[in-house]
C-alpha cells in the first residue's frame, strides 16, 4: 500500500490542515499538560487516562499493524490488474478492503478508482464499509462489538455498492486515464531501509511488557495476583504513562499526519511504519480520552444523561460527524461510545457514514465522485442507526 501513497502525497494530502506541523502539536500537548498539572486530582485523572490509552489501545494497535503490514509486504501484487479482472466480485472485494481496520485498504481502492480499475459502486462500498483507525480502538476495548460492527459494515457496504452499480451501471463516473506505471508491481516499490535509533529501541522496550500487561487487563487478570508487589506500587500505571508520553513526543516531532499518508513512509522500514502509525492513533486516542475525562471533571456534566435527554437526535448527529474527513472524529465518537456516553446506535451510524483518511485522496483526485459517494453512504447509515435505535434501544 505504501507505494500507492507516493502518487497521492502531493495532491491528496495537501488538503490536510496547516496546523499539523511540530510546533502546533507541541503547543497542544503543552496546553493539555498545563490542565493536567493544575491539581493533584487532575494529574491522577490524566495519568490514568494516559495509561489506559497505552495498555488498552496502543499496544494492540501496534500488534495489529505489525500483522497487517507484514502481510502487505509478503503478498506483493498489482492489485489494480487483479481488481480489473474480477468484475463480478469487485464490490465485495472493495467492501472487504474497506472494512479492514485502518485506512490502508480504503486508500488502495480510492487509488484504483482514480485509475479506472473499479466501478463507482465499488468506491461507495469501500467508503461505506470503512471505519478507519477507530476500528482499532473498538476492537481493542470491546472485541466482540468491534467484530460485529466490522461484519455489519462489510455487509452494508457490499449491498450498497451492488445497488449503486445496478442503478447507475459500472461505467458511471468511471475515470478514464492512461496507466503510467504499475504502482503495485514489485519493480515500482522503493527499497525500504528501517532506521534504528535509541528512541525507537526505547519505544519497543516499553511496548513488549506493555503488550503483556494489556493482554492481562483484557483477560481481567490482575498483575498482583501473579506477582507479589510492594503496597502502593502500580507498574502498569507508570509503564502506560511512560509509553504514552514517548509516543506523544515522537508523534509531535514527526510533523505530518497521518504517518501512513507520507511519501517518506515508503522509504522507511516495517518497524518505522508500525511505530509512526501507532503513535498517530495513540495521539488521537489520548486527546479524546483526556478531553472526555477532564471535561467531565471540570464541568460536572453527565454526558450519558445529557445524550439520553436528546436520544432521538444522537444517531443523526453521529452520522453527520461521520461526513468529516479523517480518522480523528470517528475516534472521538468511539471513545464516547466506549465510555458509555453514546448509545450503540450512534456508533453504528458513525461507523457506516465515516470514510476515514480515504476521503482525502478521493476529494483530491475525484471530488465529484467522493462527495456523491459520501452522500450515498448517509442513507444506509441512517437506516442502520435508527433501525437499531427503534428496535433495541
Amino acid at each position: 500500500m505504501s507505494q500507492l501513497v507516493v502518487a497521492l502525497n502531493r495532491s491528496a494530502f495537501g488538503l490536510r490542515p496547516k496546523w499539523s506541523g511540530p510546533l502546533p502539536r507541541f503547543l497542544a500537548l503543552a496546553a493539555l499538560a498545563a490542565v493536567a498539572l493544575s491539581s493533584g486530582e487532575t494529574l491522577r485523572i490524566a495519568a490514568e487516562a494516559l495509561s489506559e490509552a497505552y495498555l488498552a489501545v496502543a499496544v494492540f494497535v501496534a500488534g495489529t499493524l505489525a500483522l497487517v503490514y507484514g502481510l502487505e509486504r509478503a503478498f506483493k501484487t498489482d492489485i489494480g490488474q487483479v481488481l480489473s479482472g474480477m468484475q463480478r466480485w469487485q464490490v465485495a472485494a472493495g467492501s472487504l478492503l474497506g472494512a479492514f481496520p485502518g485506512c490502508g485498504g480504503a486508500i488502495v481502492i480510492v487509488t484504483q478508482y482514480t485509475k479506472g480499475h473499479v466501478s463507482f459502486g465499488t468506491l461507495v462500498a469501500t467508503l461505506t464499509a470503512t471505519m478507519g483507525d477507530a476500528m482499532f480502538l473498538l476492537l481493542a476495548v470491546e472485541p466482540s462489538t468491534g467484530l460485529a460492527v466490522l461484519v455489519l459494515s462489510l455487509v452494508v457496504g457490499t449491498v450498497s455498492g451492488l445497488i449503486i452499480d445496478a442503478l447507475h451501471g459500472q461505467d458511471f463516473l468511471r475515470v478514464r486515464r492512461p496507466e503510467k506505471a504499475a504502482l503495485g508491481s514489485p519493480a515500482a516499490e522503493p527499497q525500504a531501509a528501517s532506521r534504528r535509533s535509541p528512541v525507537l529501541a526505547l519505544w519497543l522496550l516499553l511496548m513488549v511488557p506493555g503488550l503483556a500487561l494489556g493482554l492481562l487487563n483484557a483477560l481481567q487478570i490482575e498483575l498482583a495476583d501473579l506477582v507479589a508487589l510492594p503496597e502502593g506500587m502500580e507498574p502498569g500505571l507508570w509503564l502506560g504513562v511512560a509509553g504514552t508520553l514517548l509516543a506523544l513526543g515522537m508523534w509531535a516531532a514527526r510533523g505530518e499526519a497521518p504517518p501512513a499518508a507520507q511519501g517518506a513512509s515508503c522509504r522507511e522500514g516495517l518497524g518505522d511504519r508500525i511505530v509512526a502509525d501507532t503513535n498517530f492513533i495513540t495521539a488521537w486516542v489520548v486527546f479524546a480520552f483526556l478531553a472526555y475525562e477532564l471535561g467531565v471533571h471540570f464541568s460536572g456534566v453527565d454526558l450519558g444523561a445529557a445524550f439520553a435527554l436528546w436520544a432521538p437526535l444522537v444517531p443523526l448527529v453521529a452520522v453527520l460527524i461521520g461526513f468529516l474527513p479523517g480518522c480523528g472524529p470517528p475516534i472521538v465518537i468511539t471513545t464516547l461510545y466506549l465510555s458509555g456516553s453514546l448509545p450503540l446506535s450512534a456508533q453504528l451510524g458513525n461507523a457506516i457514514s465515516n470514510d476515514g483518511d480515504a476521503l482525502f485522496p478521493a476529494l483530491a483526485l475525484a471530488p465529484k465522485a467522493a462527495l456523491l459517494a459520501t452522500l450515498y453512504s448517509a442513507l444506509p447509515a441512517l437506516l442502520v442507526a435508527y433501525g437499531y435505535f427503534l428496535i433495541w434501544e
